[in-house]
């Protein structure tokens, strides 16, 4: 019988629902589907965090939710961006991503960053070397 938004049925003795009609044709359409991130990139991050497939469907099932994530974050971010200009007065202004922008997005989503400090300044140059002696003059 029907569940919430679900219709339960029963076909050659397994119980269906259009839940599970719907994970079938998601897992179908991943077969076609080729994230942002490639499967050698997730598969490489998903064996280093310790979780092993040959499955390549949950590969990219984890690259689209990793490219959905990335999305979200770069469009809140441009959306910051956007109320911070809309301070600005100035006319013919271009918007500009910064990192301040991008940090209080990932902040929303759960992510700190910190800023690094500023290299220590760079130790001087040594002198150059004195130039060789002339020859002796030949007699």
């Amino acid at each position: 019988g029907p569940t919430g938004n679900r219709i339960s049925f029963n076909l050659n003795g397994i119980a269906y629902s259009t839940f599970d009609q719907e994970i079938e044709q998601f897992l179908q359409s991943l077969d076609k589907f080729h994230p942002t991130l490639p499967d050698s990139v997730a598969e490489y991050y998903l064996r280093k965090g310790g979780f092993n497939t040959s499955d390549v469907r949950v590969t990219r099932t984890v690259s689209l939710a990793s490219q959905k994530f990335i999305a979200d974050i770069a469009h809140d971010a441009l959306q910051h961006c956007k109320i911070r200009a809309s301070r600005d007065k100035r006319k013919d202004q271009k918007l500009v991503l910064t990192i301040d922008d991008l940090a209080t997005s990932l902040r929303a989503h759960g992510v700190e960053i910190n800023k690094l400090p500023p290299p220590p300044p760079a130790a001087p140059a040594p002198p150059p070397a004195a130039p060789p002696p002339p020859p002796p003059p030949d007699m």
